[in-house]
């Protein structure tokens, strides 16, 4: 039992993926890729919103990216562990999803879920391969499996990237996404209280951040990732 996706995004919390990865995402979707989200809490220590409120607008952030599957895994916010416990849970995941390629939190970052986050998709991942590490999935003893390749997409901390996607024909989709968590980011009629990212300066900045990934590669709007491992090219051509 399993699906064998393109790509498999994983955040800490809900609107993690969106705000990373979000055009990455929408940009593989337009061209027929199978992508799912996982996300690893329902964010319930946010100041704004609740677990309830971040369910719904996860899911019609979903509904927007045109995402096949989003799945979450109810560890606890603000407590993410690498635990044994965490990286089988996780481990289950890709051994049902079976991703060729997977998308986790930066490996550093001012929250510290996403610093916890990545250490747990990476490992799980490795993990995740080893034949003698038995998972289950609704009774059926999974087969190993092991993605072809790990990115961090960059969150908070201005970290270089080891490369850029071009997502300026799908910004705008990236920003719809953001947009549904509406809970969490600048609404001038809101009453609950300001944090950092609902300020409208946060907001902006998103745009800013991917003009510049944008800039640097020739392009409107970019998103920037981290790899693992060094990438290659066959051809000097292969580059933009």
């Amino acid at each position: 039992m399993s699906n064998n996706i393109d790509i498999l995004a994983i955040g800490a919390h809900p609107d993690d993926v969106e705000l990373g990865c979000g055009g990455t995402i929408a940009k593989h979707v337009s061209v027929g890729h199978s992508v799912s989200i996982i996300d690893l809490t329902a964010g319930e220590l946010g100041t704004r919103g609740s677990s309830e409120i971040r369910n719904k607008e996860s899911n019609s952030a979903r509904k927007i990216l045109s995402v096949g599957s989003r799945f979450n895994l109810e560890m606890r916010d603000g407590w993410i562990a690498n635990s044994e416990e965490s990286q089988l849970s996780l481990i289950s995941y890709i051994r049902y999803l079976r991703p060729k390629i997977v998308l986790c939190t930066a490996p550093n970052d001012r929250h510290p879920d996403h610093i916890a986050a990545s250490r747990l998709a990476v490992e799980a991942c490795f993990k995740s391969g080893l034949n003698k590490i038995v998972t289950e999935w609704k009774g059926q003893k999974q087969e190993s499996f092991r993605p072809e390749n790990l990115y961090h997409y960059i969150q908070f901390y201005d970290i270089p990237a080891d490369f850029t996607v071009d997502i300026s024909d799908h910004f705008e989709t990236k920003l719809e996404a953001i947009r549904a968590h509406s809970s969490q980011f600048f609404d001038a009629t809101s009453t609950e209280p300001n944090t950092l990212i609902s300020s409208k300066e946060f907001y902006d900045s998103i745009s800013a951040r991917a003009s510049e990934w944008g800039r640097s590669m020739g392009v409107t709007y970019g998103e920037g990732f981290i790899t693992e491992r060094r990438v290659g090219v066959s051809l000097l051509t292969d580059l933009l």
